[in-house]
């Protein structure tokens, strides 16, 4: 029997971090998309919960944790969801990341392995290169009251403490976020954990730049989910989740015929 899906806050620097647990066994830890919150992981409460406690947390400005004043940025996030780990007294976790919360936990992978078992990242690169060209600068273009924007308002407006009307700044904020030019090669490169990077088929993040991912870190393995977008969780759950499940329970492979893996290479 499952145990039943829990929410709480934590305070974090006088931010009232929103979290949901559900589940018992091993800690996995969901970091969610950039302006999303929790109920995009719908499908990764149920199909995980079962095996797995699942701990979610909203960041800054998304879902039901407030925005403060400043700006966002990635390093920040990262930092606030660490303190979030030690307020709950959790690691090493699995840490599974899509999008903008797979470059939370790519930062935190490189920075705090003693937290990470493992790294789990979909949709999420670690460089602006990464991106396909043109799909990031499209969506930075966008105004608060586009149409491609209803999806997003109307999320934050269902969950958000500071009220549909602060959404155009929390916008601003992001997309200025999103523009900034990063690479973070030298960090991807510390990760010592584990890592498994997912990306779709037809995604914002460049496949060839998913693969150079999965070779940088130590430990790396990559998974190429057709008929995907940038909704890989949502698109195709059953899939999603028995690769994070295969991955987080046996993280080293064994295969029959080793080529880049074959010892000494």
């Amino acid at each position: 029997m499952v145990t039943p899906r829990k929410h709480g806050t934590v305070d974090i620097d006088g931010l009232a971090v929103f979290y949901e647990t559900e589940g018992d066994g091993k800690t996995i830890v969901l970091l969610h998309g950039g302006l999303a919150d929790n109920s995009t992981w719908a499908a990764q409460f149920s199909g995980l919960s079962p095996y797995r406690q699942v701990v979610a947390p909203e960041r800054q400005a998304q879902g039901h944790t407030p925005d403060q004043p400043g700006r966002l940025t990635y390093q920040a996030m990262a930092d606030q969801t660490v303190r979030f780990l030690g307020a709950l007294g959790l690691g090493p976790v699995d840490l599974l990341g899509w999008s903008d919360g797979g470059m939370v936990g790519t930062l935190i992978a490189a920075e705090h392995s003693e937290l990470v078992r493992t790294l789990t990242v979909s949709g999420s690169g670690f460089s602006t290169a990464g991106y396909v060209p043109g799909a990031m600068e499209d969506l930075v273009a966008l105004s608060p009251g586009d149409e491609d924007m209803e999806m997003f308002a109307a999320m934050y407006a269902q969950a958000s403490p500071d009220g549909p009307e602060h959404f155009p700044e929390v916008w601003e904020k992001m997309r200025t976020m999103w523009a900034e030019p990063f690479d973070w090669t030298e960090r991807v490169e510390q990760i010592s954990a584990p890592t498994l990077v997912i990306v779709g088929d037809d995604d914002y993040i460049r496949v060839e730049h998913a693969e150079d991912f999965s070779h940088r870190v130590e430990n790396g393995q990559l998974a190429v989910v057709p008929g995907a977008s940038h909704l890989v969780p949502m698109e195709k759950p059953d899939l999603f989740n028995q690769l994070v499940l295969e991955f987080t329970t046996n993280s080293v492979p064994e295969t029959m015929m080793p080529v880049r893996r074959k010892a000494g290479k």
